[in-house]
């Protein structure tokens, strides 16, 4: 029967007694030299699939991952700064390509590749490694998805593999019943209006001058360099044809224009809308005569985002009926 220490019994022997001294200093030289190149090899294999993107290519299961990377403005990460696997989880990745044949990465949308810890690094903490990665510690849009509702980096930066800004209109896949509905509107990126410069991401007013305003507003926005304008900014053809607005500083209604414009449910509003708040303007003064015998409608005479009737306005729209009358005089009368 074999016995492995009677063969290391043996060996010992004749290192020590059946060799001259010489041959020993060489012996421990060669395998001192083994045991070195063994370690450096060691290391630099470890070190290739540990570090370099490139090892990741060596099954050719990653090929249109790479490629997105390698297009993506993450190229300068390399991947293992990102994915983390233990020697397990590599050792078995590696038996599944080498004994099953698996030449294809499985789909994973849904599952959480890369934990929000690992972006938190380079986009909250400032990694002296990437000083150039965007921090997202001052963006509302983050304080309300990450870190109110939770909701994993990944869920919306990384649906299509290695495309780290959503695509325009990413948002309706969570908000399902928050589609825009407007001529002109129904294809605009989600941010185009929701924006991090208000609380709650809803636009304000001069958001939606961005479109409907002028060349001012618009440098003056993307001035600020918030995300809201620098992802899907609208097509110069897009804001030539966007209606534009004049809202005097005086002019009475100063909130924003989604109290009245709903882009999810109606962009214009009707006259249903404008009498939600103005509950008994048809019974003063000559409105019941205007609305309920007449049958006008408010905007007939009330100019949108001016609203106030001004004598000089009078003079146009009043005397398309009748002659002219002093506005000012309208409700008492």
């Amino acid at each position: 029967m074999f016995n492995p220490f009677n063969l290391l019994e043996k060996l010992i022997t004749w290192f020590s007694e059946g060799i001259s001294a010489r041959t020993k200093k060489i012996l421990v030289l060669i395998a001192f030299l083994f045991i070195v190149a063994m370690g450096i090899t060691g290391y630099e294999i470890n070190d290739y699939f540990e570090n370099n993107p490139n090892s990741c290519t060596m099954c050719h299961v990653h090929d249109a991952a790479q490629k997105a990377w390698a297009a993506s403005v993450h190229k300068g990460v390399g991947c293992h700064q990102c994915h983390h696997a233990n020697k397990k989880d590599q050792i078995y990745q590696m038996y599944k390509f080498a004994v099953l044949g698996q030449r294809a990465v499985t789909p994973r949308h849904g599952a959480i590749i890369v934990a929000w810890k690992v972006c938190e690094k380079c986009h909250w903490e400032k990694d002296p490694n990437f000083p150039k990665a965007p921090l997202v510690n001052k963006s509302r849009f983050h304080a309300k998805h990450v870190f109110i509702e939770q909701i994993e980096c990944v869920k919306c930066h990384g649906f299509v593999t290695h495309q780290f800004v959503p695509e325009e209109r990413f948002c309706v896949k969570c908000h399902k019943d928050r589609e825009v509905h407007g001529t002109g509107m129904e294809k605009l990126a989600c941010i185009n209006c929701h924006t991090d410069r208000t609380v709650d991401l809803k636009p304000n007013r001069k958001k939606c001058l961005f479109c409907h305003g002028d060349e001012t507003v618009r440098k003056e926005l993307i001035a600020d360099g918030t995300i809201d304008v620098k992802y899907f900014q609208p097509s110069a053809a897009l804001i030539k044809k966007a209606v534009k607005i004049d809202v005097p500083a005086d002019a009475p209604m100063q909130f924003y224009c989604y109290v009245c414009h709903k882009p999810h449910a109606k962009v214009k509003p009707d006259m249903g809308d404008c009498l939600a708040c103005h509950k008994v303007e048809p019974g003063v003064g000559k409105h019941a005569l205007h609305i309920t015998t007449m049958n006008m409608k408010c905007m007939d005479c009330h100019k949108p985002h001016i609203w106030r009737i001004t004598p000089a306005q009078a003079k146009t729209t009043c005397t398309k009926c009748h002659e002219y009358r002093d506005p000012s005089k309208f409700i008492g009368s």
